[in-house]
């Protein structure tokens, strides 16, 4: 059974202290929309694997093996897309640190990455957290968590370029049609190849890419929960000619988008 990075939106998590779980969406890619959240605690995402990219504040954050993202309490934050991604979510009440200060005054998010041997020390620390808190082992929760934090330099968040942040808000929204690079390089007002290169620089991935990722997606959601012709959803998806759209989707999935509706649909 998969579980998603992201929280219940209506959850009631004010009487908790400290919340921990493993993230595993291995071999799955968002399909579906993923709502709004707010909590009341400090909340954190912690990457092992594959990719998620989080909007909060405004800002678009993507997290890859190693990053850590911390999000401020009452915060409203939204997933809008993961992939194979394997890690840990939760969040604490400041008051489960032996010393809190640092965090009084937080804001914004802050994301970092840890690498190489960092990397591997903060996964098993996250690993033992989980452990403690199936335990109930507070003492250990709070010396981990603070022993976390000392490790987290605020302030250092790596914040997403304007453009950056307007294309991927622009590709994931579902009230718009799918558009090619010349339309979100106009739409954040620059060109073509300065936003394919401010893409690649902070993403890793191109322009395309994101856009293939978006399609498959809508692809997916309409196929799952509508009876649009085979036809209709690759025209939804920005692909007029059904064929291509055929051959754009089995790459991607190993299905044919009928066989996919099917299996989807019972």
């Amino acid at each position: 059974m998969h579980n998603t990075p992201h929280w219940k939106a209506h959850a009631d998590y004010s009487k908790s202290r400290f919340i921990i779980r493993q993230m595993d969406t291995a071999g799955k890619t968002r399909n579906s929309e993923v709502p709004v959240a707010s909590l009341p605690l400090i909340g954190f995402i912690y990457v092992t694997h594959g990719e998620v990219l989080v909007e909060c504040d405004g800002n678009s954050y993507l997290c890859q093996p190693g990053h850590v993202l911390i999000i401020p309490a009452n915060c409203p934050f939204a997933i809008m897309y993961y992939h194979d991604a394997t890690g840990y979510t939760g969040a604490f009440a400041p008051s489960v640190l032996t010393d809190s200060r640092p965090l009084r005054y937080m804001s914004t998010p802050i994301h970092q990455a840890f690498w190489f041997d960092e990397g591997v020390f903060m996964g098993e620390l996250f690993n033992m957290l989980l452990e403690s808190f199936k335990k109930g082992d507070d003492v250990f929760i709070e010396k981990a968590l603070d022993l976390l934090l000392s490790r987290i330099k605020s302030g250092q968040a790596t914040v997403a370029p304007k453009a950056v942040n307007i294309f991927l808000e622009s590709v994931f929204d579902t009230e718009r049609s799918i558009g090619n690079i010349a339309s979100y390089a106009q739409e954040a007002g620059i060109s073509e190849n300065y936003l394919s290169r401010q893409i690649k620089q902070y993403t890793g991935r191109s322009v395309g890419g994101w856009i293939d990722i978006a399609r498959l997606a809508r692809a997916k959601k309409l196929l799952s929960r509508t009876s649009l012709p085979v036809i209709d959803v690759a025209a939804a998806v920005g692909l007029e000619d059904q064929s291509y759209f055929a051959r754009f989707f089995k790459r991607a999935t190993g299905m044919t988008p009928s066989a996919f509706r099917k299996a989807m649909q019972g």
